[in-house]
């Protein structure tokens, strides 16, 4: 296997020319094949292959509490290279991997790879917060939130081998941000495909509260950068949260927007603010959305025994893009995936229900919002477990989405929020 270029830290896209640059950390370490993630992290955590066993394995984690930290100040400093790995998705040496992987278009489904980033970024923050001396880790660490996706592919190719490589680049009291690259081997070189900013946070055994995770240490003015960066992310989420329009009003140039779409379709004909007509290419938001249904199996459960992110992430993601090829009548491809929050954990046998929709257009751009919530039969009580957003590309020009109501110019400005941000990044 041919090593990674001297400088992982190569951009992967002028979108991530703001981004610092990663030192090269490659050195010494063997790459881990993809199938081995899940049962490495079954390994540290001590979970159960089958799932009779798992109420018991659980019962076992509960006598972990002892080795928890009282402070983070007991706990060892890490360099960035103490969490650095490499992860190899073998599809072109080992083409008998290569069907789970495989679209109709014969090119990578993304949102398996999906699945892999969420393993490796929890697999990741283990690996940074591992104690020699416990064969099993008392921290049950899980993903908060995805920070961001870009792509600077189009096409992954089914036939050639893949790279994961990360690091923690950034670490709180209980949070880590992890930094994921992935890369994709051609003509003997591997070149970029995208970069992935993770944020885990670490619980206690039970998954109940949260827990000390170890300092991170820069070492060099690049890291300082990173770890910088790191920070600034942390603010900038605060900041979006903050500024959200569950929360606060537009702004005047939002419901400038908003009336100028209002104005723009009203109909002439009649003197009556219900009278509305859709302009020329253009689509009622109301008409530009599917949605979908999964019954949760212990199947797709992660090593807590609760539903895996990544399977959630895939499933989301699959929905968006039928919405997104419904809406463009053409084969859209996945730009970035941003804002990800895991707001509860789904449990084994839930009702999730998935709903996507097109909430913003620009050009061939076409931005997709994925909500998911589980329903309780018993109570016939709904909770959001996730919210996704998903810019896609179209091969064509697109329609343009129009908001009819205010609950829909809300989600049209959350989308503009969103495709704007991901626009300043590429």
């Amino acid at each position: 296997m041919r090593k990674l270029p001297s400088v992982l830290a190569r951009k992967l896209t002028s979108g991530t020319s703001g981004s610092p640059v990663l030192p090269d950390m490659s050195e010494g370490h063997l790459p881990i094949h993809v199938n081995n993630v899940r049962s490495r992290l079954r390994d540290i955590v001590g979970a159960s292959t089958n799932w009779r066993d798992h109420v018991q394995a659980m019962q076992e984690r509960k006598a972990l509490h002892t080795l928890l930290a009282k402070r983070q100040e007991d706990l060892p400093p890490r360099r960035m290279k103490d969490s650095y790995l490499e992860v190899i998705l073998p599809l072109g040496s080992q083409p008998e991997i290569r069907e789970k992987y495989l679209n109709v278009h014969n090119s990578v489904r993304f949102g398996r790879i999906l699945e892999d980033l969420d393993s490796l970024g929890v697999l990741i923050c283990y690996t940074h917060t591992k104690q020699e001396t416990q064969p099993r880790s008392p921290l049950s660490i899980v993903t908060a939130l995805v920070d961001k996706i870009n792509l600077c592919k189009k096409i992954i190719y089914p036939d050639c081998d893949i790279k994961f490589t990360g690091n923690v680049s950034w670490v709180g009291r209980t949070s880590m941000e992890v930094k994921m690259h992935m890369l994709q081997l051609h003509g003997g070189d591997y070149s970029p495909v995208l970069d992935a900013t993770f944020v885990m946070v670490a619980r206690d055994p039970e998954n109940k509260r949260p827990a000390f995770v170890n300092p991170l240490i820069p070492e060099s003015p690049e890291e300082e950068e990173i770890f910088k960066q790191g920070e600034l992310n942390k603010l900038k989420r605060i900041d979006f949260s903050t500024a959200s329009l569950l929360k606060m009003a537009p702004t005047a140039e939002e419901r400038n927007i908003v009336h100028d779409i209002f104005l723009n379709t009203l109909d002439t004909r009649t003197v009556s603010f219900r009278s509305r007509k859709l302009p020329p290419n253009s689509v009622w938001m109301e008409d530009a959305k599917l949605k979908g249904l999964q019954i949760c199996h212990p199947q797709e459960r992660n090593i807590f025994n609760r539903i895996f992110g990544g399977f959630l992430m895939r499933k989301a993601f699959e929905l968006g893009w039928a919405t997104a090829c419904s809406y463009g009548s053409s084969r859209p491809f996945i730009v970035s995936v941003d804002d990800i929050m895991f707001q509860r954990p789904v449990e084994v046998g839930s009702l999730l229900l998935l709903s996507a929709q097109v909430c913003y257009t620009e050009k061939n751009y076409i931005q997709v919002r994925v909500h998911s919530e589980v329903y309780d039969a018993d109570t016939r009580e709904h909770q959001t477990t996730n919210i996704f957003h998903f810019t896609f590309i179209s091969e064509n020009e697109v329609p343009r989405v129009i908001p009819k109501t205010y609950g829909e110019s809300m989600l049209y400005l959350d989308g503009k929020r969103h495709f704007a941000a991901i626009m300043k990044d590429i």
